[in-house]
């Protein structure tokens, strides 16, 4: 599990097919602490470590990932917002994320405000009904909190720090984002279609 609250910003070194997509990505993180097998989210997906060196680690990814995230548009020199797996104990400043990616969202629109960012997007339409104003949503792994919603489009507010702390500065218009609803939404959609039976 995650937070949403990013923890570095790491950068694709390659990026190979062998089967599965492999990924090396280079990190500020300590990898002497890292373990193969250690979950890591990179731009919101939980993908494991299967392999390190001192400022990088390699990751696989399947088919199926590629095909629900962004992360079959990764190449070398790509920043990536990352985030180490959540331990017993630690502060909980976002939501609880899984790193499982729902879907793609389309940026359709961006501007400046003030010092902020404004950001709206386009959600699958299977999604859109579980995205609420002021609920939060995980995009490209940063813990969110949406503005505004009509219909499958949303939006959302970027201030400074998040700007600085993540990769939202290299957003543009038509980039496809990494989607991940709220898990309590899930969860209460599930027990009203259960309850409608």
């Amino acid at each position: 599990m995650f937070t949403g609250i990013i923890t570095d910003i790491g950068r694709v070194r390659s990026v190979v097919q062998e089967g599965d997509l492999r990924a090396r990505l280079e990190t500020g993180y300590d990898t002497s602490r890292i373990e193969i097998g250690a979950s890591i989210a990179s731009d919101g997906v939980c993908l494991t470590v299967v392999a390190l060196g001192p400022d990088w680690y390699d990751v696989q990814v399947s088919a199926e990932t590629v095909a629900k995230t962004n992360l079959g548009t990764w190449e070398p020199g790509k920043r990536v917002n990352l985030e180490r797996a959540l331990k017993v104990g630690d502060e909980l400043g976002g939501h609880i994320v899984s790193g499982h990616v729902d879907g793609l969202a389309e940026v359709t629109g961006l501007h400046d405000e003030g010092g902020s960012t404004r950001i709206r997007f386009r959600a699958p339409d299977a999604l859109a009904g579980f995205i609420a104003p002021k609920g939060s949503v995980a995009l490209n792994g940063t813990s969110l909190t949406v503005n505004e919603v009509e219909g499958a489009e949303f939006g959302i507010n970027l201030i400074p720090h998040t700007k600085q702390a993540t990769t939202w500065a290299d957003t543009k218009l038509g980039d496809m984002i990494n989607l991940e609803i709220d898990t309590l939404a899930r969860y209460v959609a599930r027990l009203q279609e259960w309850g409608a039976r």
